[in-house]
């Protein structure tokens, strides 16, 4: 079966015993799902933790260098990644906004949440070290900028570490090509081994998702899987106003092709993204459709369309987001406006890190959490879960990607008929 297959049975599993000795307080279950898994959930959230601080640098430098000189790109480049910071920064809002009204409807009793961030510190991670260490105020901002990049790395405080492989991403992308490619081919290589390792990790994830699902469960019952539930809807919600919100709009406005045309010729990518979870599957699809249903230049399409499937997430930042607010509510994190910026800024750099891999939002969603003061415990309920809004968000990010094109198109003076 496949990984989300397991994942999803595990989840399962972890519900089903954590709702029995909920219910019963039998000693016996109530000992396995306390103490005698919390190791194995522990482990495994040490191995998911182990490859994040590589394969966040690998993928960003990845990313960012093989752009090539961002002069050479010039305005095209310009228009494309304008288009998806700008919209990814809708998304971020959009996801705040959606998560602060819907995931109220599931609340969180107060002592189970300090019963819950105690499991938290129990945990062994990187995480309680950078909650220790995290900024506020104006002092964010100045610390985003790394005194030491390798001091940064081994406190897990991720975000100015993206901060200076992106200035260093940059740079590289200046180089002559010849000497980029040294670069870019080892940062490759890395990415994929790390990615490989990734894999690995997720092949033991269904029983450590069975055990950490088990002892939270137990202790929380129906109100943790009601707030679950809500989660899921919040993500779904958020994502469908984006696309009438943002990209509809776009296509109505900017593009003037009717909307009825641009969604059936983007509903086979949209299927394709739904069903495969990869906007890099959805590729070929892609291109057939700019190119011969909503006539766009082969100039345009094979440059946005191959970028945004790399580096275009603003489904994901939707998506991560709301997990970012879901998890601070299952811990009594509060945010107010400074935090929400905090925290903003944290979900847009880490969706710039998002992997071509299974679960990857969720992978880089850690340095989101760092930032925040959130324990790494808390992505495993995410992970269980993710396969839902995993189909949704990618068919969120292929509309994202086909609008791009289209709006470039336009930009460049083509009419779209």
């Amino acid at each position: 079966m496949r990984s989300h297959v397991w994942m999803a049975i595990g989840l399962a599993a972890g519900l089903a015993l954590g709702l029995v000795a909920a219910a019963t307080q039998h000693p016996l279950l109530l000992a396995l799902t306390g103490t005698w898994l919390r190791p194995v959930g522990t482990l495994f959230l040490n191995l998911l933790s182990m490859v994040v601080i590589p394969l966040v640098a690998a993928a960003l430098f990845t990313g960012v260098a093989g752009l090539g000189n961002i002069r050479k790109v010039g305005r095209l480049g310009l228009r494309t990644l304008g288009f998806f910071w700008g919209t990814t920064l809708a998304a971020i809002l959009i996801g705040f906004v959606v998560a602060a009204m819907l995931l109220p409807l599931a609340p969180i009793a107060a002592e189970q949440r300090t019963a819950l961030r105690a499991m938290a510190l129990a945990d062994s991670s990187f995480q309680r070290h950078a909650a220790e260490q995290a900024p506020s105020g104006a002092r964010f901002i100045v610390d985003l900028v790394p005194a030491n990049p390798l001091r940064a790395a081994v406190d897990g405080n991720l975000l100015p570490l993206i901060v200076f492989i992106t200035i260093f991403a940059v740079a590289a992308a200046a180089l002559p090509d010849d000497k980029r490619l040294v670069l870019t081919q080892l940062a490759d290589v890395a990415t994929q081994a790390l990615i490989r390792i990734v894999r690995w990790v997720l092949l033991v994830a269904p029983v450590g998702i069975f055990a950490l699902v088990a002892g939270a469960v137990a202790q929380f019952g129906w109100s943790l899987v009601k707030a679950m539930a809500v989660y899921v809807l919040a993500v779904i919600v958020g994502l469908a106003i984006f696309i009438a919100g943002v990209y509809l709009p776009a296509i109505a406005l900017i593009v003037r092709v009717r909307l009825g045309r641009f969604l059936r010729a983007s509903f086979p990518s949209m299927l394709m993204g739904f069903s495969t979870t990869s906007s890099l599957a959805t590729l070929p699809t892609m291109l057939d459709a700019a190119a011969n249903d909503l006539k766009i230049s082969r100039v345009v399409s094979s440059f946005v369309l191959p970028l945004g499937a790399t580096v275009n997430r603003a489904g994901s930042a939707l998506f991560q987001a709301v997990a970012l607010l879901f998890v601070a509510q299952l811990y009594g994190v509060s945010f107010g406006f400074a935090e929400m910026f905090q925290a903003g800024a944290a979900v847009f750099l880490a969706s710039l890190t998002v992997a071509s891999i299974p679960y990857g939002s969720i992978v880089s969603l850690t340095p989101a959490f760092a930032s925040a003061g959130l324990p790494l415990s808390g992505l495993t309920l995410l992970i269980g879960l993710d396969r839902i809004p995993d189909m949704f968000r990618t068919m969120t990010n292929v509309t994202g990607h086909l609008t791009a094109a289209a709006v470039v198109a336009a930009a460049e003076g083509e009419k779209l008929e």
